[in-house]
């Protein structure tokens, strides 16, 4: 995720390890700078083994299949229209760590 989406997956990071699931979060502000790094700099970030890839976003999710890959799931949100504290819009719309730990370990 980037932004204030990162919040999200570090509750749900913390969930997944209350599950005894490993877990890292990586935040991802450019996918321009991501795209032009090294490579080897990018495998570091995004290993190839790694398949169990979770997005959360919250504007749109359109372009976070290429990071999410094939076998990853993305959490977001894809509408526009839904106006009160940021806590009750991610609650509303699913965009909770709960959705993401929940998501995460239905991949393993």
């Amino acid at each position: 995720g980037s932004g204030s989406e990162v919040h999200v997956a570090l509750q749900a990071q913390k969930m997944l390890l209350e599950r005894g699931i490993q877990a890292r979060v990586v935040s991802m502000p450019s996918w321009e700078l991501y795209d032009e790094a090294p490579a080897d700099f990018r495998e570091g970030v995004l290993p190839a083994t790694v398949t169990a890839r979770v997005v959360v976003e919250a504007g749109v999710s359109n372009g976070w299949e290429r990071y999410v890959g094939a076998s990853g799931v993305i959490v977001g949100v894809d509408r526009f229209g839904l106006s009160a504290p940021a806590e009750d819009v991610y609650q509303k719309l699913g965009l909770t760590a709960t959705a993401v730990a929940d998501a995460a370990q239905g991949l393993l």
